[in-house]
C-alpha cells in the first residue's frame, strides 16, 4: 500500500497480522483525532517546550488534535513565545524550573498530563518530573533514552498505581516506537507459531545530530562513558561502548550504515517484558567519519570525564557551529531497524526512516500522548511494550500516527532483499 503523509511518500508494508483497533484513527492522510468528550480538550504542558523536539511534539499535537490546549513549559520567556506564535490557538508558555519542585508542582497542578522532553536524560540521580507528577496526580509521558534514569522511573510504579496516574517512559521514536515495533514482531512470531524469539536486535541511524542539535550529541557523547548492557541467551554482559561495528542495511532512502553498540534501555525492558534471551542496540551517524570521531573518544577520554554532564555540554558547545554545519552538509534523517530470529529460523524485521530525526521524535511522542489520553495506558509507569502502557489493540493506531512523514516504513514476516535497500 503506498500512501501520502504530510506531503512525504510513506511505504506502509505489513504482512504482520496487527489486532484490531477502536480508535478514530480513519486515515493517515488524515490524521486528526476525536479524542473522547472528557479529555478532549486537555491541557498539555510540553516540558522542554521551547527545544527542537519541543516544539515538534507541541505541533504535532496541534495538528493531530487542534482543541488540545497546549501550554509550552521552558526557562526562556523568549523562545516559549516564539514556539506559541508558531501553533498558534489556545496555546501559552508557562515558565518552569525543572529543577525548582515548588515550580514543577505549580506548572502540573495546571495541567492534566505532561510530556517530558527535557533531555539530556543522562547521568540525572532522581526523576524530579515523575515524581511532581505523581504527587499532582498527573499523567506522564516521557522521551528518555537512558537505561538508569528509565528503570529508576520504573521503580516508582507502585505509587503510581496508588495515585491512579498513568505513566509512560521511553515514549519517543528510539527508544518509543522501536519498543512497539519490537512488541509486535514477538507477538506475531508467537501467534504465528513462528518458533520462540530466540534474538532481538535494534540498530539505530541519524545523519549528525537529526536537525535536533546540541541535545542529541550530549546525549551521545554521555552514552559513550557507559558500559554497554545487552544479554546473550539469558546472560546479562557488559561490552565497550562504540565498539562491534556492523554494517547494516536500513533500505531505502537510508541504504547500508555501520552502527556500533550502544547502552540504551530498550536492550533491558525488550529483555525483561518481552522475553527475548538474547538482546542488544546499535547506533551510528554520518558523515562516516562522526562514527570514527566517537570510537577515538572512547580512548581519548576517561570514562568519568565522559559522565561529567557539565563538561561534555561545555565541550559539545565547542563543536556547535560543526555540528550546525555537519546538518547542513548531511541532512537530518534517521532510520531505525528491528530485527528478531526465532528458534525455528523465522527471521522479521521492520523499518522506519523519517527526513528529520527531531521531527519523529515529536511525533512519535505525540502519538504516546494520544495514546494515554484515549485510556490505552493504565496507571502505573509502563515501558511501550508493556500492555499495561500501550495496549496490544492500540499498537497499530500508534505506529500509524507516528508514520507520519516517514520515507520508508515496513514491517516484513519474510524479508526478502533484492538490493539497493529495496525490500518485498
Amino acid at each position: 500500500m503506498k500512501v501520502t503523509a504530510g506531503g512525504a511518500s510513506l511505504h506502509l508494508k505489513s504482512r504482520i497480522p496487527m489486532a484490531s483497533s477502536s480508535s478514530s484513527f480513519r486515515d493517515i492522510r488524515n490524521p486528526k483525532v476525536q479524542l473522547p468528550e472528557k479529555t478532549r480538550k486537555s491541557r498539555i504542558l510540553v516540558l522542554g517546550g521551547t527545544g527542537r523536539v519541543g516544539e515538534s511534539t507541541a505541533i504535532a499535537l496541534s495538528k493531530l488534535c487542534p482543541e488540545l490546549r497546549l501550554v509550552i513549559g521552558g526557562r526562556n520567556r523568549e523562545k516559549g513565545a516564539a514556539v506559541v506564535d508558531t501553533i498558534g490557538g489556545d496555546s501559552k508558555f508557562s515558565e518552569v524550573d525543572i529543577d525548582n519542585p515548588k515550580s514543577l508542582e505549580a506548572a502540573l497542578s495546571a495541567v492534566d498530563l505532561v510530556v517530558h522532553v527535557a533531555g539530556p536524560f543522562q547521568q540525572t540521580e532522581n526523576c524530579p518530573v515523575l515524581e511532581a507528577a505523581l504527587k499532582t496526580k498527573t499523567a506522564y509521558v516521557d522521551v528518555c533514552d537512558d537505561m538508569n534514569h528509565a528503570f529508576r522511573a520504573k521503580s516508582f510504579n507502585d505509587k503510581a498505581v496508588a495515585a491512579n496516574v498513568p505513566a509512560i517512559i521511553t515514549g519517543g521514536i528510539c527508544p518509543g516506537v522501536s519498543n512497539v515495533m519490537a512488541a509486535e514482531l514477538v507477538r506475531a512470531a508467537t501467534s504465528e507459531s513462528k518458533g520462540k524469539p530466540e534474538r532481538l536486535r535494534f540498530f539505530y541511524y541519524a545523519a549528525g545530530s537529526g536537525g535536533a542539535g546540541p541535545t542529541t550529541i550530549v546525549t551521545s557523547f554521555l552514552l559513550l562513558g557507559e558500559e554497554v548492557v545487552a544479554y546473550n541467551k539469558g546472560k546479562k554482559i557488559k561490552l565497550k561502548p562504540y565498539s562491534g561495528m556492523l554494517n547494516i542495511d536500513f533500505g531505502r532512502g537510508i541504504g547500508k550504515r555501520d552502527v556500533y553498540l550502544m547502552n540504551l534501555p530498550e536492550v533491558r525492558s525488550a529483555h525483561e517484558f518481552l522475553g527475548v534471551p538474547t538482546v542488544s542496540a546499535r547506533f551510528g551517524i554520518a558523515p562516516f567519519f562522526l562514527n570514527w570521531g566517537m570510537e577515538a573518544m572512547t580512548s581519548l577520554f576517561p570514562p568519568e570525564f565522559l559522565r561529567d554532564k557539565s563538561k561534555v555540554q561545555e565541550l559539545v558547545q565547542m563543536f556547535d557551529p560543526i555540528v550546525r554545519a555537519v546538518d547542513g552538509i548531511a541532512g537530518e534523517r534517521m532510520s531505525m531497524r528491528v530485527d528478531l530470529e526465532c528458534t525455528n529460523g523465522c527471521n522479521t524485521v521492520g523499518i522506519f526512516s523519517h527526513q528529520r530525526l527531531y521531527v519523529s521524535v515529536g511525533v512519535a511522542a505525540a502519538a504516546f500522548v494520544l495514546a494515554v489520553l484515549e485510556g490505552s495506558t493504565q496507571p502505573g509507569v509502563w515501558f511501550p511494550e508493556e500492555p499495561e502502557g500501550i495496549a496490544i489493540e492500540a499498537r497499530e493506531v500508534l505506529l500509524k500516527r507516528a508514520a507520519q512523514g516517514t520515507i520508508n516504513f515496513m514491517v516484513e514476516t519474510d524479508p526478502k532483499e533484492l538490493g539497493l535497500g529495496i525490500y518485498v
